[in-house]
């Protein structure tokens, strides 16, 4: 993929990590090959396209960069559904993850900043896939209260790489005003 991009744009100026993956495994019967593939998507492919992004950048002296993790508020403190514990431990790694990157890049003297965006329930395809593609179940998530949407989001993203080059927005957390959790 960072070939593809060099080889179109020149490199990676900002880079959104927006993959997520959740699968209704609890801790004490889950499936390991289920745990894997959420670490394989929800943290290992996101340090590797930040890795790759900050090597794009440094190639090509971009000192202005942008690094925004995609998180979850499950990445902040704890569900009470035991079919997504896991899938917060891995949020709880990316919230981790920026910050540790966030001083990487410090250390390294570079202004790249590296931002995590953190909204709750969003209505998209996730809770169809986290409920095994039962429509009923998904449609219950969103039926409560109104949740965000996807260009909620997305507007976070605007707002984060808007911010003044010696501003670092370290964490956006978002939900619906309803959302208790």
């Amino acid at each position: 993929m960072f070939a593809a991009i060099k080889a179109q744009h020149k490199g990676v100026d900002v880079c959104v990590n927006n993959a997520g993956v959740a699968h209704p495994h609890p801790l004490l019967s889950g499936d390991t090959s289920a745990w894997r593939n959420m670490l394989d998507v929800n943290v290992l492919a996101l340090s590797i396209c930040s890795r790759e992004a900050y090597r794009s950048m440094k190639e090509r002296n971009v000192d202005d960069g942008h690094i925004i993790n995609i998180n979850s508020m499950g990445g902040h403190r704890l569900i009470h559904n035991a079919n997504v514990h896991f899938y917060s431990a891995t949020k709880f790694a990316v919230t981790a993850l920026t910050e540790g990157l966030r001083r990487e890049l410090r250390e390294a003297d570079t202004h790249i900043r590296a931002s995590c965006i953190s909204p709750g329930l969003v209505e998209t395809e996730f809770s169809l896939r986290l409920n095994n593609g039962d429509a009923i179940k998904a449609a219950a998530a969103y039926s409560r209260y109104k949740p965000l949407e996807a260009k909620d989001v997305a507007d976070a993203v605007t707002y984060v790489l808007s911010a003044p080059a010696n501003v670092q927005i370290g964490d956006v957390q978002m939900r619906p005003v309803e959302q208790l959790m």
